[in-house]
C-alpha cells in the first residue's frame, strides 16, 4: 500500500480517539516516510512533536498502525532535515495516571485565579507563536512530567498570559490537580504578609497560610517573574518554593518579558533553574497573524456594522504587534462609528478614528528598525542588505555593529534581535556582539564610529 494512502487511513482511524485540539496540534502536519526493518519512520514538523508523540501517543500510534498493517512497528520520529540520519528510537510508556490531590481541598473549592475566557481553542496560532503553543499544550497534557519548568518569555501583549491561563484551565478540566495562578506582585504581597502578627503576637498562622497556598499545589503558574528583581528576600522564598515543588514533580510555569539569561536582577541560582526545563519565546505576530487576530475579534464581537477587508488590512499594517492594541483598535473603530451616527465603516473612517493609535504606533516602533536604518545610512548600504544573508565584508561588518548597538541600546533579547535581522540565530547575534566588544578595545577608530552612531541614534532609544 502507498505510504501516503496508508497514513491517511491512519489519521482517519486515530482522529475519533482525540480531541480536535490534540489532533490538529500533534497529528495534522505529520506524514509517514516509510516502513522499513520493523520501523515506522514518521516525519514531524517540530522538535517538540518528537518527544511528545513518543511520550504520550506511542501506544495509540502502534495500535492503529497494527490495525492497518497487521504488524507492530517500532516508531522513529524525524524532522525533514533528519531523514538521512538514523537514530535509535526511545519508546517510553504512556502513563495517564492522575496524581491524587494531596492538599485535601476539593479542586472545585480552591481559588485558582484562572480566567475561564482564556483557552487553547481561542488562542490564534501563527508562525510567531506555534512553538510556544505546542509547548504549552504539551505541558497541559502531561503536567510535571515533560517540561518542568516551562518558561515563556516575550514582549507585552503577545499572548503569554493567555497561554498560561489556557494551560491551567485545560489541566483543571481534565484532572483533579490543584492549580494556582498568581502574578509575581501577588507573590510578593503574600510573602510580606508572613511578617504580620496575629492576636497572640506570632506569625505562625501566616506562615502556614503561605506554605499551604504555594507549596500544596500541583501546578504553580507565576506571571511576570521579572518583577521579583530587587526583592532579595522574596527571591529567596521563591527559590525555596520552586525547589519544594520541583522535588515533588509538581509543574511550574513562569512568564517574563525577557529570557532567563537577561533577568540580571534575579539571583543566578534562580535563573539557572528557570533553564532546567523548556524555555520558549513568543515573537511578535506577522501581518498574516495580525489579520487573523483582528478577524477573530470581529467575529467574537458580533458587531452590527461590517468591517471591510481593506480596513482590516490597514489596521494590521499600521497599529503594531501588541495584541491588546490590535483588539482595542476594533473597539475604538466601532465606537467611533456609533458616535458619528452609525455611519458605515470604511477606510476613510478608520483612518480618522485611529489616527491617534497610528501616530502612537509609529512613535513606539521597534528601536531595532531605527538602529538598522542609521547604521545602513552611515555605511552607505540598504536596510535590506543589513537584514540579508549576504556575507561580504562591506555588509557583514556593519551588520555586526548594528547587532552590537541593538543589544547595548535596547532591552531586546538575543533571539528578538536575530529575528529582526532576517531570522538570524541568537548565537550569531551573541558572536557579533562579542566580536565588536573585543574590537572596540583595540581599535580606536571603531570606538569613534560607535560613539558617532550612538549620537545619531539619539535619545529616542530606551537604554538598558
Amino acid at each position: 500500500m502507498n505510504v501516503d494512502i496508508m497514513w491517511n487511513n491512519f489519521l482517519k482511524q486515530i482522529k475519533p480517539d482525540l480531541s480536535s485540539l490534540a489532533f490538529d496540534t500533534w497529528f495534522s502536519d505529520t506524514k509517514l516516510y516509510e516502513l522499513k526493518d520493523g520501523k515506522a519512520f514518521i516525519i514531524v514538523p517540530m522538535q517538540i512533536h518528537k518527544k511528545h508523540l513518543a511520550d504520550k501517543y506511542s501506544s495509540l500510534i502502534i495500535e492503529k498502525l497494527n490495525n492497518i498493517t497487521g504488524t507492530n512497528f517500532e516508531l522513529e520520529f524525524l524532522l525533514e532535515n533528519e531523514l538521512v540520519k538514523e537514530k535509535k528510537s526511545e519508546n517510553k510508556e504512556n502513563s495517564n495516571i492522575i496524581q491524587e490531590n494531596s492538599s485535601g481541598v476539593p479542586p472545585n473549592l480552591f481559588n485558582s485565579n484562572l480566567k475561564s475566557k482564556y483557552s487553547f481553542e481561542n488562542f490564534i496560532v501563527g508562525n510567531s507563536n506555534k512553538f510556544a503553543h505546542a509547548a504549552a499544550l504539551s505541558v497541559a497534557e502531561n503536567p510535571g512530567k515533560m517540561y518542568n519548568p516551562l518558561f515563556i518569555y516575550g514582549n507585552s501583549g503577545l499572548g503569554k498570559t493567555h497561554l498560561m491561563h489556557a494551560i491551567g484551565n485545560y489541566i483543571i478540566e481534565n484532572s483533579n490537580r490543584r492549580v494556582l495562578y498568581v502574578t509575581s506582585d501577588q507573590f510578593i504581597q503574600d510573602f510580606i504578609g508572613i511578617n504580620k502578627k496575629d492576636e497572640k503576637g506570632t506569625n505562625f498562622n501566616y506562615i502556614d497560610f503561605f506554605k499551604n497556598k504555594y507549596r500544596n499545589v500541583d501546578v504553580l503558574i507565576i506571571d511576570d517573574i521579572q518583577f521579583l528583581g530587587g526583592a532579595t528576600q522574596t527571591q529567596r522564598e521563591f527559590f525555596n518554593t520552586f525547589t519544594s515543588l520541583y522535588d515533588d514533580s509538581k509543574q511550574i510555569i513562569i512568564s517574563s518579558d525577557r529570557s532567563p539569561n537577561d533577568l540580571k536582577l534575579l539571583e543566578d541560582r534562580l535563573r539557572t533553574r528557570f533553564c532546567w526545563g523548556l524555555t520558549v519565546n513568543i515573537y511578535p505576530p506577522d501581518f498574516s497573524l495580525r489579520t487573523e487576530i483582528l478577524k477573530k475579534k470581529i467575529a467574537a464581537g458580533n458587531f452590527e456594522k461590517e468591517i471591510p477587508e481593506d480596513v482590516i488590512e490597514y489596521i494590521a499594517s499600521n497599529i503594531g504587534t501588541d495584541v491588546r492594541q490590535l483588539e482595542g483598535s476594533i473597539t475604538r473603530l466601532v465606537a467611533y462609528s456609533t458616535i458619528m451616527g452609525g455611519v458605515d465603516i470604511n477606510l476613510d473612517l478608520a483612518i480618522e478614528a485611529l489616527k491617534d493609535f497610528i501616530s502612537k504606533g509609529i512613535s513606539e516602533k521597534n528601536d531595532i528598525h531605527r538602529i538598522q536604518k542609521i547604521v545602513s545610512e552611515y555605511f552607505q548600504i540598504t536596510v535590506e542588505d543589513i537584514r540579508s544573508k549576504k556575507r561580504s565584508s562591506n555588509i557583514s561588518f556593519p551588520r555586526q555593529i548594528a547587532m552590537y548597538l541593538c543589544r547595548n541600546m535596547t532591552s531586546e533579547s538575543f533571539p528578538k534581535i536575530g529575528t529582526e535581522f532576517g531570522g538570524k540565530d541568537h548565537s550569531t547575534v551573541m558572536h557579533s556582539v562579542e566580536k565588536i566588544e573585543q574590537e572596540i578595545k583595540v581599535n580606536k577608530d571603531l570606538e569613534k564610529i560607535i560613539e558617532k552612531l550612538k549620537q545619531d541614534i539619539g535619545e529616542g532609544i530606551v537604554n538598558k
